[in-house]
């Protein structure tokens, strides 16, 4: 029997996505140890490739037609099992939708709540929603859109949608969301903690991010205290509240949220730990091994759960910017980095992240019927 290898990557971003890292690495460990047994669960930590790292792991995808960042429909998806529903912020508002540039003042999170809505009507009863690659800075208001709320200036019309137009908001009309809600959590995948106004708040840190200029992020924040105003302040400084522009503050409002790390979320919805029963190593992977990597991003986590176990971790990586003391702190005995394999490892990503499972495949410890032979031949013939 051969070793027993987990596959956990997070998407190399711009280039392979978790699912084609995962497939890459995995084909190469089989062309080099056919006795492997290989393990395959593509990750993410709450924000693009979430969906699909949910459906990878057996929950069903709901196609879906909702509202865009600017109003134009667009394709998305829940991800479904049993009465848990996955959310994916970035598939229906993300920053990769706006194909003509950034729209900070006016792009807003409705596609959300439209996805939200759909995972009720098929009658989920607990909805993981994963913050991250906003497009907007709308404080969450398109959730509240989309489950029934009115936002009303003082003449009491209706406010266009996005961040900047709720500086006008005067009052909020609204069929109450949590009414649809009773029986359902509603818990936020994120790893950011930032506060929704301030200095680290949603406008100051991740405005600039989308697109905006110091005279948008003035009137965003300005916007974002207003929502804060009328909606209620309790929720503006709870950590995560600043998440994807302040989506985090909506949910929090709206629909009687929680918020938990995301990548310790995920490989618990994802059922990462039954996957580590025999295992002899864990490979995750992302596009940069950096500091960031260590504070909250999946590859760190996946190490810490693994060592928890006492499964040894390795890493493939576009590039690794950590030293080796810093990946022995992490739980990370070896990184194998695209960029030490080939020039042009971002547009050769596919064929080298395969080089670096075969050299990785190499590594192993050979079958137990060989290890046993060697350490007691007389024994093993």
């Amino acid at each position: 029997m051969g070793p027993v290898v987990v596959l956990a990557p997070d998407k190399f971003k711009g280039t392979l996505t978790a699912v084609q890292a995962a497939a890459g690495i995995g084909a190469a460990i089989r062309r080099v140890r056919p006795d492997a047994d290989v393990r395959m669960l593509p990750i993410a930590d709450g924000g693009e490739g979430t969906v699909d790292a949910a459906v990878a792991a057996g929950f069903a995808r709901i196609p879906a037609r909702v509202t865009g960042p600017i109003g134009r429909p667009v394709d998305a998806a829940p991800a479904v099992r049993g009465r848990t529903a996955v959310v994916e912020l970035a598939q229906s508002s993300g920053l990769a939708l706006l194909p003509a540039g950034p729209a900070p003042l006016t792009a807003d999170t409705t596609g959300v709540g439209e996805l939200i809505a759909r995972a009720l009507e098929l009658g989920c009863t607990r909805i993981v929603l994963g913050l991250g690659g906003a497009a907007s800075t709308d404080g969450g208001s398109g959730p509240a859109r989309a489950l029934g709320a009115r936002l009303l200036d003082a003449a009491g019309a209706e406010l266009p949608p996005g961040g900047a137009a709720l500086l006008r908001l005067d009052r909020i009309e609204r069929d109450d969301p949590a009414a649809r809600l009773t029986g359902v959590e509603v818990v936020i995948a994120s790893d950011v903690d930032n506060p929704l106004l301030g200095p680290k708040g949603a406008a100051a840190v991740y405005g600039p991010q989308k697109g905006a200029t110091p005279q948008d992020v003035r009137v965003l924040h300005a916007a974002l205290a207003r929502w804060a105003e009328v909606v209620g302040p309790e929720w503006a400084d709870v950590p995560g509240a600043g998440a994807a522009g302040g989506a985090g503050y909506g949910a929090l409002a709206f629909l009687d949220a929680s918020v938990r790390p995301g990548i310790g979320l995920l490989l618990e919805l994802l059922g990462f730990d039954e996957l580590l029963d025999g295992a002899e190593l864990v490979v995750t992977g992302e596009g940069s091994l950096d500091r960031q990597t260590l504070h909250g991003k999946a590859p760190a986590g996946v190490a810490a759960a693994a060592r928890e176990r006492g499964v040894p971790v390795a890493v493939v990586c576009g590039r690794v910017e950590l030293s080796r003391a810093q990946l022995d702190a992490a739980g990370i005995v070896a990184a194998y980095a695209l960029a030490d394999l080939g020039a042009d490892s971002m547009t050769r990503a596919g064929e080298l992240v395969e080089d670096a499972g075969e050299l990785l495949a190499r590594d192993l410890p050979a079958d137990r019927a060989e290890q046993a032979h060697r350490a007691d031949p007389e024994d093993a013939s």
